[in-house]
């Protein structure tokens, strides 16, 4: 019996759940045959409308607006789901499929056999900033590095190793490592998404029909959970997983707290030395801030406007809650240095090696964007300890 094929039977609903891999040849089959043997009244993908629209459409890159993401503050969330797609890709290419292909092949099979579809995963953009907003700042900081880590592996997984990804002992092992690493991460991007496809999925499936529902394997488990509490009675109104949690405290705080503590240092400075202390105590908060920031902008080969730009709004920009640095060195490095046709057809490709990275136009403004917005935030404290220091001289 094939662990990842389960066919639940609940409340005059028969659901038939499809564990694949998402870069597995079998996996595509499998699909294909499932849907054409059972003939189900209705075919579920754990897809969103932007994640199918992106394995559908070849010009999704052409679409890209720099500018407008950078303004809107989603550059962090383009990296992220960048080097997700980079990753995958990679994996992909190695065994010669492309990522997601088997839920692309099941809405396509669904539709020669004339059977509907649901889309039924969460839009990838909540999901993410669900994610990023639960996390605290030293989570943040374990997130990225480990985005940042799956981009640049050299590791190389075998047919048979992703194969064995769809195997429940080795998916326990992954979930319960990734629950320990980051517990908020895993509540958002498993947890929460088992309990949203078992809603869509069982909402789709209308009494006296049958569905198949083709998921990642590592949601079998969750979602057969919550298909029984919904056979119960458990609510299908999943609508506040769909909402971004506010700022905590902490993060609403810390923007009022830096710019009402560099006041009280200055005016500490000129109370017991004059305003020669208040002036040096602003000198080294420029200096600490513009300079580590201009830091992240030549690391990044930013333009020399970039880094120029970098230096100047950093020490001012930390002092804002609405405008960080890395907004107007990305602005100023995508205007003086435009993304080409060749840099949005191979993004996913050149953001898979530094060199790539580095060619490529798009994530080279991005790379501006957060090695500038890096430098800012560790000048802000660094300058604070370099303050105190001069305080007690």
């Amino acid at each position: 019996m094939n662990e990842n094929i389960m066919t639940i039977s609940l409340s005059d609903k028969e659901i038939k759940l499809v564990g694949t891999a998402h870069v597995s040849r079998e996996s595509i089959e499998e699909v294909k045959t499932i849907i054409h043997e059972e003939k189900p009244d209705m075919v579920c993908v754990e897809l969103d409308e932007g994640r199918y629209n992106a394995i559908t459409q070849n010009d999704k890159w052409e679409k890209l607006n720099l500018s407008k993401i950078f303004r809107e503050g989603k550059g962090f969330l383009l990296i992220a789901n960048l080097v997700m797609a980079s990753f995958q890709r990679r994996l992909g290419n190695e065994l010669g499929v492309k990522p997601g292909e088997e839920m692309k092949t099941a809405v396509e099979t669904a539709g020669e056999l004339g059977i509907p579809h649901s889309l039924c995963d969460r839009e990838v953009q909540i999901t993410l900033r669900r994610a990023w907003a639960r996390c605290g700042f030293w989570s943040k900081s374990k997130l990225l590095a480990s985005l940042i880590a799956s981009a640049f592996t050299t590791e190389k997984l075998s047919s048979e190793e992703i194969e064995n990804l769809k195997k429940r002992n080795e998916l326990d092992g992954m979930m319960n490592e990734l629950a320990e690493y980051l517990p908020a991460v895993k509540k958002t991007l498993i947890d929460e998404r088992d309990r949203y496809l078992a809603a869509k999925i069982w909402t789709s499936t209308q009494p006296g029909k049958k569905s198949v529902a083709v998921i990642g394997a590592g949601h079998m488990q969750g979602i057969m959970v919550h298909l029984e509490k919904l056979a119960a009675g458990e609510t299908e109104d999943v609508s506040e997983l769909d909402v971004i949690p506010p700022p905590g405290f902490f993060s609403k705080g810390i923007r009022f707290i830096i710019p009402a503590a560099l006041i009280a240092l200055v005016t500490a400075g000129f109370l017991f030395s004059g305003v020669e202390k208040s002036i040096e105590i602003l000198l080294h908060w420029v200096l600490w801030n513009g300079s580590l920031a201009a830091l992240g902008a030549i690391i990044a080969m930013g333009h020399p406007l970039a880094i120029l730009v970098s230096f100047l709004g950093a020490p001012f920009t930390s002092l804002t809650p609405v405008v960080g640095v890395g907004l107007l060195s990305g602005l100023t490095q995508v205007t003086f240095h435009k993304p080409r046709v060749s840099d949005i057809e191979n993004i996913t490709d050149d953001i898979s090696g530094i060199k790539g990275v580095y060619r490529n136009r798009i994530s080279r403004a991005l790379l501006v964007f957060f090695l500038s917005s890096l430098g800012s935030s560790i000048g802000t404290f660094v300058s604070f300890s370099d303050i105190a220091g001069l305080l007690v001289k």
